[in-house]
């Protein structure tokens, strides 16, 4: 029989215009974790964060990542000290790319404990430690349920990710409806539910029971109503803006839209007349000071300035999440490489390796043009550096 977890006595419900319940944490012990306020009044703001490698360890494909803490956990306080949450364990951190299950329970636990008492913190619910082999309903709940337990023993919020392995082994539409309807029943708080889609992981293809996105989104629409109660909100991660608006006014009141757009994400948190998005998007990693702007800007009442900050960092993020959209990360953590939060340009898996050089110089050039960059010497100067690697001439600001 699959274990469950603990029963502990729920947080009361937040509803439209209140607080978020975010991360569910006990109450404050001396060296453990401590409650968390929301930063923005307007939005709920999460950047998925990305992990920094230890650039001397053997973090070649299929070896176990060695991370630098220091400089991983140092990234997240950089987040949270601009407001931002801080969405960890997810696929910007590189989750079945690179970063295993051991390395993410550790990202976990040392996340949490770094959190201050300001500080919005959830954390990815898989199966990854499952491989890739063949699995039971059975074994793929177990799996949730070990993930589901780290992550409240941490006091993080949890964010319940797609599985691979829900996605090869399910066969029909109820066995997701049983499946998280029985998860959400171990939850302890409410979850934030995630739907990658297959530019982001081609493995999950046919999530929810069907390729077709509208009986796929009506599965999901049910599975939220039938919960409700247990769901914070939903993260949608399709990069089709009109299908995410389509479901957002679909939820049931309570429950939020956490954008994962990174393709039209200003749009979206701007909203309409019939409501907005909140925000967990991979490229509010690199551009988590302007993404902070432009937050303060929507508390502020001034849509115009939000537009005005944001607008001009949508073509550097179309070509960071540029097809093969899975590799991303590469961009991102180049970005955070240029931008001066880490001293070098490798990652886990070996990824660095999964761009080109000619995209790199893209990201450059748009980068500049979103004023992105600190200091734009520095980062032109490393990237000269990654120029002369490739055998190629240094490039100036002139």
């Amino acid at each position: 029989m699959a274990p469950r977890l603990p029963r502990r006595r729920p947080r009361r419900a937040a509803g439209r215009g209140r607080l978020p319940l975010g991360p569910r944490r006990p109450p404050h012990r001396p060296g453990g974790p401590r409650p968390v306020t929301r930063k923005f009044n307007s939005r709920v703001i999460y950047s998925a964060a990305h992990v920094v490698a230890d650039p001397l360890a053997d973090n070649g494909p299929g070896r176990p990542a060695a991370v630098d803490w220091d400089a991983t956990l140092a990234f997240r306080r950089h987040l949270w000290d601009l407001g931002l949450g801080v969405a960890d364990a997810m696929d910007t951190a590189q989750r079945g790319m690179g970063l295993d299950w051991e390395a993410t329970r550790q990202l976990i636990r040392r996340s949490a404990e770094a959190a201050g008492p300001d500080d919005l913190l959830a954390c990815g619910v898989g199966t990854d430690q499952l491989g890739a082999g063949p699995a039971t309903l059975d074994q793929i709940r177990a799996a949730y349920l070990e993930q589901l337990a780290v992550v409240e023993d941490a006091g993080a919020g949890t964010i319940l990710m797609c599985s691979r392995a829900l996605a090869a082994n399910a066969k029909t539409p109820d066995d997701y409806r049983r499946l998280y309807g029985e998860l959400l029943g171990e939850v302890s708080g409410k979850a934030i539910l995630h739907w990658l889609g297959p530019m982001f992981d081609p493995a999950l293809e046919g999530y929810w029971g069907s390729a077709d996105l509208a009986e796929a989104a009506d599965v999901f629409v049910e599975i939220i109503t039938e919960n409700a109660a247990k769901i914070d909100g939903i993260k949608m991660s399709l990069l089709d803006a009109e299908a995410e608006i389509a479901l957002r006014r679909r939820l049931p009141e309570g429950v939020r839209c956490y954008t994962g757009d990174d393709f039209n994400y200003p749009r979206l948190i701007a909203g309409d007349e019939f409501g907005h998005s909140d925000a967990l998007l991979g490229i509010f990693d690199p551009l988590a000071p302007l993404a902070s702007r432009a937050a303060i800007k929507l508390d502020e009442g001034d849509v115009a300035a939000f537009h005005a900050i944001l607008d001009p960092t949508v073509p550097l993020a179309r070509k960071v999440f540029e097809a093969p959209t899975f590799n991303y990360k590469t961009g991102v953590v180049f970005l955070a490489w240029l931008s001066g939060f880490q001293d070098h340009f490798k990652m886990v898996g070996g990824l660095e390796s999964a761009r080109s050089i000619a995209h790199f110089g893209q990201i450059v050039d748009l980068a500049l043009e979103a004023r992105l960059f600190p200091d734009e010497d520095q980062a032109i100067d490393r990237f000269n550096a990654l120029l002369k690697v490739a055998g190629q001439p240094p490039r100036s600001l002139a």
